[in-house]
């Protein structure tokens, strides 16, 4: 078995019945799925047990850990998988029926060169368009941070090699906190390693109401330390220059919100942090102020 299909799962037993005939439906079943369970409290638990009980053409696997949010659910699930590739499709996510093949196609023409795994494309659900920009013609290989950086834009389909994914520390969890940017690990394995493309369709999406998408302000107040960890890792690593204060302003909101004192001294970018304060106490008092009206 080279590919395991993950998906962090939390109160989603209303969606995640959408993501198995998905995975039901594919033309190739060489896969395993497994679903991290992040603490459910609805049904999540009967519906897999059942699944698992009654699937004939592919194995589902289950975990079940405390609730601490996506990246602790992607922590639970990297420590799991022993497939070659893994791939993460959301619990309210869908993969076109050819998904698996297209991707176990590609990585049999690429899987000697040396690349981290997949980059392919997402799609709405409800009209099948593309997310964000498609990949310019001609581009065979790219890091995540380079498509982005050279006007990329829409999430992306990442297919990882398990080994690389490994090689890199885990998600760090804070202490009353949910919330750490899953682009963390991307951004350390983009110093390394270069991603294959596959300019193919193999998810489709749906953004959920209550999804970290759709309520990012009030990720930014929760999950203050987390967020502030991940301006840290941006400013080590950036995109471009204009990138870097935008993320010192950040860096200075969250770090306010989660009562760090000693933020100037831990910045990487201590000048361009101390430039950014003024506007850093702005956007700290506009979270404030949207997340608690």
């Amino acid at each position: 078995m080279i590919l395991t299909v993950f998906t962090p799962a939390y109160n989603r037993a209303h969606t995640l019945p959408r993501t198995y005939e998905s995975l039901k439906n594919q033309t190739c079943k060489d896969f395993i799925w497994l679903v991290v369970d992040d603490g459910s409290t609805d049904n999540t638990a009967e519906l897999v047990k059942a699944w698992q009980e009654s699937e004939k053409d592919f194995e589902i696997q289950y975990v079940y850990k405390e609730n601490g949010g996506m990246h602790t659910a992607h922590n639970t699930a990297y420590a799991n998988i022993t497939t070659e590739l893994n791939v993460c499709t959301d619990s309210d996510d869908a993969m076109p029926p050819e998904a698996v093949k297209k991707i176990l196609a590609k990585w049999n023409e690429v899987r000697d060169q040396g690349y981290a795994g997949i980059i392919a494309l997402d799609a709405r659900m409800d009209n099948g368009e593309v997310i964000g920009k498609g990949f310019p013609q001609g581009m065979d290989e790219t890091t995540v941070s380079g498509y982005y950086a050279a006007g990329g834009s829409g999430d992306k389909k990442l297919i990882y090699r398990t080994d690389i994914i490994n090689q890199y520390p885990e998600y760090p969890v804070f202490e009353g906190e949910k919330y750490v940017s899953l682009a963390y690990k991307y951004r350390l394995i983009d110093q390394d390693y270069k991603m294959a493309v596959l300019n193919e369709i193999v998810c489709l999406v749906e953004y959920q109401a209550d999804g970290s998408t759709n309520t990012m302000v009030s990720q930014y107040y929760k999950n203050p330390k987390g967020f502030a960890f991940w301006r840290k890792i941006r400013m080590q690593y950036p995109d471009s220059k204009k990138r870097v204060f935008i993320d010192c302003i950040h860096y200075v909101a969250e770090s306010r919100l989660a009562k760090n004192k000693h933020y100037l001294r831990e910045s990487p970018e201590k000048l361009l942090t101390v430039l950014a304060v003024p506007a850093g106490i702005i956007l700290e008092k506009y979270i404030r102020r949207k997340a608690e009206s």
